[in-house]
């Protein structure tokens, strides 16, 4: 919940300038919904693409406050983040509900960017594989293999998010190798070599670099860094990896 219209209009056209006609890796901004038309707009004819925050998994209805697939559309949004820490644990979104969310973007054709994460209490509790198989089996329950390939996945450990800490290389390379690994269970290896799994929580330039160098970590979702000229760097640390 950050930028006003006009300030988003004014830092996508910083974008545009910067960034905008860089197409060998795959960049995406999701403002507020409030912003969206406005960002559209300056990066129309750029290769920079436009998602939303969060859905509301129906077309329309009495939903007060929410936003459909079908509005994000008609403005020429292409992704969707789903299951944000911030929705799970300050709105109290469910994996049934995140799950609900994913199979409607899909049916809309929107990409899901699909967020999973541990606690502190869990990771220190020794559950941050048993936290992470349970969000994405229930997040990905009746989603077939041609649809799981749609899917982007984002690993957000909880603790790393606006903390100022971040996962070493290591423990994000290895909680996103498992995440991979159970996405070959389900799916199989195929489908697990070419799943996208970005890494989130406090990535900046100055610690980007070593952990999109892992195996594991195909890219960054940022939160704080882009809100700031800082994400035009962590696009080009990304580029250096491709």
């Amino acid at each position: 919940m950050n930028k006003t219209p006009t300030e988003a209009k004014l830092f996508a056209g910083a974008l545009a300038a910067s960034i905008g006609m860089e197409d060998s890796l795959e960049v995406v901004v999701c403002p507020p919904s409030i912003d969206i038309p406005a960002v559209i707009d300056v990066l129309k004819d750029t290769k920079i693409k436009v998602g939303a925050q969060n859905i509301y998994p129906k077309e329309s209805g009495a939903f007060t406050g929410e936003i459909s697939t079908t509005m994000l559309k008609d403005l020429g949004a292409e992704y969707v983040i789903a299951g944000h820490s911030e929705r799970r644990h300050i709105f109290g979104e469910s994996n049934a509900l995140i799950n609900e969310k994913i199979k409607f973007a899909l049916k809309e054709n929107l990409t899901p960017i699909f967020c999973i994460g541990e606690t502190l209490e869990e990771r220190e509790a020794g559950r941050t594989f048993d936290v992470l198989r349970d969000q994405i089996i229930e997040g990905l329950r009746e989603i077939n293999t041609d649809e799981v390939l749609r899917i982007i996945v984002a690993y957000e450990p909880v603790w790393a998010i606006g903390t100022g800490k971040v996962a070493t290389p290591e423990q994000a390379d290895e909680a996103m190798g498992y995440v991979r690994k159970l996405i070959g269970e389900l799916y199989g290896q195929d489908v697990s070599d070419q799943m996208v799994i970005l890494y989130g929580g406090s990535i900046k330039p100055e610690n980007f670099d070593s952990l999109i160098k892992m195996e594991n970590i195909d890219g960054g979702l940022v939160g704080g860094a882009s809100l700031k000229e800082s994400f035009i760097e962590l696009v080009k640390i990304a580029k250096k990896y491709l």
